[in-house]
């Protein structure tokens, strides 16, 4: 293919990855294997992601809040544990294997699928909250936002049971608060990256483009149907992701 056809291609991934991202998380399953298919290599990839992933999860965040599903204000304390975390995990990457990650991570992407798939009650109604918002900011957001830092995938999904079955979100509301959150963490990554150098902005920011378009037709799906699509979408988004890690 010519290099025009291979970036047409990429970008038209980015719009598909930003519509699955808005609902369930998982984008990156999309981008990162079409930007390496493209000949770029994995820290090229891994920055370039972290930039087109931004317009995604802030268009995202955008269309959740105009829609009343999030207080931007209210949340960015946790935002910034988020962006805190995920800049102190893309440092960590500089020194720690990633295979030590990537051997678990298929397995709890399993566990969020099955959890999501079985559990009976799960609507778009507010349960009783099992921690304190308080903790929950302050150990799990950070915890998570590392986690992106240090490696990437299926942190969406992981923002998102965190919300479900520890805050008590009804899963519309969890998926609203979920993408403010991931843009934090994707800022933070997206710092180091750009420190580096490892980013190719260009074709980034044309993603980006793409990306945000996606984001905005996903999310005004899962505002419109709710539960009933982004429960399924997201089991089969974490199948997916960890059958792909399985297998290579």
């Amino acid at each position: 293919m010519s290099p025009d056809t291979i970036v047409i291609l990429i970008v038209a991934a980015a719009f598909f990855a930003g519509f699955v991202d808005a609902i369930a998380g998982g984008g990156g399953l999309i981008t990162i294997p079409a930007l390496l298919l493209g000949g770029f290599d994995p820290l090229s990839a891994l920055g370039t992601n972290k930039l087109q992933s931004l317009f995604g999860s802030g268009s995202a965040t955008i269309a959740y809040a105009r829609r009343g599903l999030v207080d931007v204000r209210t949340l960015l304390p946790a935002a910034a544990l988020s962006f805190a975390g995920a800049c102190a995990g893309a440092l960590a990457a500089m020194l720690l294997p990633p295979d030590l990650l990537g051997g678990i991570l298929p397995f709890l992407l399993i566990a969020i699928a099955v959890y999501f798939a079985v559990k009976p009650n799960l609507s778009d109604v507010d349960r009783e909250q099992r921690i304190s918002p308080v903790f929950f900011a302050c150990f799990f957001v950070p915890l998570i936002g590392a986690y992106d830092g240090l490696f990437g995938p299926g942190t969406g999904s992981f923002f998102m049971i965190a919300f479900v079955a520890l805050a008590g979100y009804g899963v519309l509301k969890a998926t609203a608060h979920t993408k403010l959150l991931n843009f934090a963490s994707n800022l933070g990554g997206f710092a180091i990256f750009a420190f580096s150098g490892s980013i190719h902005w260009k074709l980034g920011l044309a993603m980006g483009i793409a990306q945000f378009c996606g984001a905005r037709l996903g999310a005004a799906s899962a505002v419109r149907f709710g539960a009933k699509l982004i429960r399924p979408l997201l089991v089969a988004v974490c199948t997916i992701l960890a059958l792909k890690l399985i297998l290579g």
